[in-house]
């Protein structure tokens, strides 16, 4: 496609794009700050929780990264109006679902985690996620994504 006929970005790709940089900037900030031990942030964790985090396997640390810099780097990408974007949320949403059955089918996640809350947050974090990949595909079909 030439600059002459490229399509125009939608006003949408840009609100989607930069709320979900802000969404998934969260998302990275748990991350960092749980895997660097910040005592600041960790105070509001039980002394089971860091335990639990602090067991998991490298595989299930490296998913739970893809989760998270997937899901940055799609938003980015997104922004770019790159069609890796539809990739890089892929990737993100494998990361959930390999954390995700690992959380509550095999780690024995410490009972004060599995609260409607906490629950509720990863049904959501399912939603959003899923939500995006589908946005990225439906914008690269639609020639938005180049």
């Amino acid at each position: 496609m030439n600059e002459a006929t490229r399509m125009r970005a939608p006003w949408h790709l840009w609100v989607v794009g930069a709320l979900s940089l802000l969404w998934n900037a969260g998302g990275a900030v748990d991350y960092v700050m749980t895997q660097t031990h910040n005592a600041r942030y960790l105070a509001a964790f039980t002394a089971e929780q860091k335990a639990w985090f602090d067991s998991f396997p490298l595989w299930m640390t490296a998913a739970w990264a893809l989760g998270v810099w997937g899901a940055i780097l799609g938003s980015l990408l997104l922004l770019l109006r790159s069609r890796w974007a539809v990739h890089a949320f892929a990737v993100s949403l494998a990361g959930l679902v390999v954390g995700t059955v690992y959380q509550y089918f095999i780690g024995a996640m410490p009972e004060s985690l599995k609260t409607n809350g906490g629950m509720g947050f990863t049904f959501v974090l399912w939603i959003v996620a899923a939500l995006l990949l589908w946005y990225a595909v439906r914008q690269r079909a639609a020639g938005v994504l180049r």
